[in-house]
């Protein structure tokens, strides 16, 4: 079976084997004119006409073949084009077979017919020594090659054996394994070339391989020998200094690529320092590259068998995006002022330089408020309000300048801090030049907006001063700040701090008087004025402090919002509230207020309705009151809660109505029963026929809804003569009917209604069933 060249070959070789058939075309005439010469003489010194018949037959197939290879020289053969030389190989083969078999006929017509010594030998040594050629020139074609040994080999034996002489046959003997060897021959000379190839073909694919791993690697990468100079290098290597044909730097010094990169701005001297100890140390390491601005590369230094590999990595991204994780840490996303945390950090390090002496002067602390944010959030949205938020942090920095640290605390807080302000003066002078740039108001994109601030300042000359122990001065002069009027700037003095002792001890207090019940409530009527009728309460807490005696509602209700203990406060209120009214005549119901906080922290619903059960009360005799600000700043969770307790049959009365942010969308889409008119509306209006007509149509608006009103604050006759002449309001509520009574007074006072009584004042409550 003979081996496909093309199929052991790779297509390259095997098209190259193929080209060197037809390669040597003059040789291949010459020696088939030579051989019909040979074989002329033969016929000449014989005098057979047999053998100048083949001489003619040489000089016919040599010409045929040189035209043939004529013609393979017009073709263009590409180094892939297996499928075109399969064709020519089959063409060569061909002419090949044809020649070698006149060789044979030659000699078996030489020995076997014509008898002659001369021609014999002629025929013989010519046919050998062709032999020779192919199985050297041809070995890589086995079908070619062993066609042509036996045409040859095949006729030249048969004639020694058809000569009859032992001899002659004999001499087979030795022809045989001849040829044989040929053969062998040129399947070891093929294995060779076979092995040679597939040893290029590996160390090309390997090469293939590395290039496309240098290509392909996401590193730069270059391999220095102990002389230091470049024997790998890849694109990405010398992309990181804007170089370019990596070829061109190898064989050559690394520190000639270094000079140049220095020269440029490409490397530091610094860098080449460092770089250079690395490698001339044979030591393992990694430094931080900066090729360009923007451009970070690690480089990875390895070194072994006296050789030195620089991995360059890109790390550029991951910088940057360190850079930015760090931003964000550090400032406000909004704002772009440093936040809390960094805030302290600034100052923590100025602190520190005025302990040791490298600073001096007034240290101030400024914490600023912008007044009424909220409103702005709600009345034109979040976006306006981050608008102006991002507005106050520009201003906070063009007023106060470089000097100052200035951050966000959070929400609508900011801050600043001068380490070293020259004087109490020089503070109040930043202060004020702040509250002024903020005077005239900010303008945002569509619109302009009017809003003030409140500044609470501190200032200390002390060299040993405590951030924590700033903020919290400058956060009590910020509350005077606010609660005196807003719009200006408070600094601190010593009495803020007795006050805020107090009124931290009042908070203490506050939470033992909650967990301890020991606040009480007082009840104010809700009159039927036209019946002259109590038809329900008001349940309002109160507090005797053991030592500071009867504490303002108004006092201790701000603290319980501030520290979140109102919604124990509520609970405590329903608790009680529910139980007295349990005791009360059954049409007789109790309203307790609840605050926007205690829908904040959520459950009011479950709060409620948990107590009526353990309470034992009706749901339809109590009644829960919510202000305006409480519908507006808890919308969802209260409107969620109120619909549920409504379901239940508990009322749900609007408090204050018209003093907060009045809306009627709030009257319309909340589970209102009731209706309370805030005291304001009585103001003149026994003399006033327009807020005698305001009060009215606030009336009319109730009973327009299917809601009950009640006028809170009627303290005189003639404001009551007036609401039932001009008004349709349900009931009323007020002094006029005598001050808030305990449980024990109300109870009393219910229980000795007789029926039949009639009543002569209006300040002496009669409660008529």
């Amino acid at each position: 079976m003979f081996e496909a060249a093309h199929k052991i070959l790779p297509p390259v070789d095997y098209v190259s084997m193929i080209r060197s058939l037809y390669a040597d075309r003059l040789s291949m005439l010459l020696g088939a004119f030579g051989s019909a010469l040979a074989a002329l003489v033969a016929s000449l010194e014989a005098e057979s006409t047999l053998l100048a018949v083949i001489a003619g037959l040489f000089v016919v197939v040599g010409v045929l073949r040189y035209l043939d290879m004529r013609a393979f020289d017009k073709v263009d053969l590409a180094d892939d084009d297996v499928q075109m030389a399969q064709w020519w190989e089959k063409r060569a083969t061909i002419g090949a077979a044809i020649i070698a078999l006149l060789y044979g006929i030659w000699c078996m017509v030489s020995f076997w017919i014509v008898d002659d010594a001369f021609a014999e030998l002629t025929a013989a040594c010519v046919s050998v020594s062709v032999l020779v050629g192919p199985a050297q020139r041809n070995f890589a074609i086995d079908r070619l090659m062993t066609t042509q040994v036996l045409l040859i080999a095949g006729p030249l034996v048969l004639g020694l054996l058809l000569v009859g002489n032992i001899y002659y046959a004999l001499l087979t003997l030795l022809l045989l394994p001849f040829f044989i060897s040929l053969r062998t021959i040129a399947g070891n000379s093929r294995k060779i070339l076979l092995h040679a190839v597939h040893g290029r073909l590996n160390a090309a694919a390997l090469a293939n391989q590395l290039d496309a791993a240098l290509d392909t690697l996401e590193h730069g990468l270059l391999m220095i020998d102990r002389h230091g100079i470049i024997e790998v290098v890849n694109a990405r290597a010398l992309d990181a200094f804007d170089r370019r044909d990596p070829d061109s730097w190898l064989d050559r010094p690394f520190s000639t690529l270094c000079s140049e990169l220095v020269r440029t701005g490409h490397m530091s001297q610094d860098a080449y320092k460092q770089l250079s100890r690395l490698i001339e140390g044979s030591s393992t390491g990694k430094m931080l590259l900066i090729s360009a601005p923007g451009r970070y590369y690690e480089v990875t230094v390895s070194s072994r068998d006296d050789k030195a590999v620089l991995l360059l990595e890109n790390i550029s991204d991951r910088i940057v995006t360190e850079e930015r994780i760090s931003y964000m840490a550090r400032y406000d996303a909004l704002t772009e002022l440093p936040n809390r945390a960094y805030f302290v950090e600034q100052v923590a390090e100025a602190l520190e330089e005025r302990r040791s002496g490298q600073m001096s002067g007034h240290a101030a602390l400024l914490v600023i408020d912008l007044d009424d944010f909220k409103h702005v959030n709600d009345t034109m949205g979040h976006m306006a309000g981050d608008q102006l938020l991002v507005a106050m942090g520009k201003r906070l920095r063009e007023a106060l300048g470089p000097d100052a640290i200035c951050a966000r605390l959070g929400g609508d807080e900011f801050v600043a801090f001068y380490p070293g302000a020259t004087s109490f003066e020089d503070s109040q002078d930043h202060a004020q030049r702040l509250l002024r740039s903020t005077g005239a108001g900010f303008d945002l994109p569509g619109r302009h907006v009017d809003v003030s601030i409140s500044i609470g300042a501190v200032t200390s000359s002390e060299t040993d001063l405590d951030l924590e122990d700033l903020m919290i001065k400058a956060d009590l002069a910020l509350y005077e700040a606010k609660s005196g009027g807003k719009g200006r700037v408070v600094f601190f003095h010593d009495r803020m701090d007795t006050e805020y002792q107090q009124r931290q001890q009042l908070k203490a207090d506050l939470r033992r008087a909650i967990d301890e019940r020991q606040l009480r409530l007082v009840y104010q009527p809700v009159i039927d004025p036209r019946q002259n009728r109590i038809v329900g309460c008001e349940a309002l807490a109160r507090w005797t402090h053991p030592t500071r005696g009867n504490i303002s509602p108004a006092e201790f209700i701000p603290i319980a919002e501030e520290t979140g203990m109102i919604t124990d406060l509520t609970h405590l209120v329903l608790s009680m509230a529910t139980r007295d009214c349990l005791a009360w005549p059954d049409d007789i119901s109790v309203a307790v207020n609840i605050s926007a906080r205690d829908f904040r922290a959520g459950q009011v619903e479950k709060m409620v309705i948990d107590i009526l059960k353990d309470s034992g009360l009706p749901p339809g005799r109590l009644e829960i009151e919510v202000t305006e600000t409480a519908v507006i700043e808890e919308q969802e969770a209260a409107s969620a809660a109120l619909r549920i307790l409504r379901a239940r049959g508990v009322g749900i009365a609007l408090d204050d109505f018209g003093t907060g942010y009045s809306s009627l969308s709030y009257l319309r889409s909340m589970p209102f029963t009731k209706l309370k008119i805030d005291r304001s509306f009585l103001t003149d209006i026994e003399t006033d026929p327009k807020a005698m007509r305001l009060l009215a149509n606030v009336a009319q608006l109730g009973q327009d809804l299917s809601l009950k009103t009640i006028v809170e604050g009627v303290e005189t006759e003639a404001q009551l003569a007036r609401i039932l002449e001009q008004t349709g309001a349900d009931l009323v509520q007020g002094f006029l009917y005598g001050s808030p009574l305990s449980n024990e007074a109300m109870s009393l006072l219910l229980a000795s209604y007789r029926p039949g009584h009639a009543v002569a004042e209006p300040h002496r409550l009669v409660a008529k069933h």
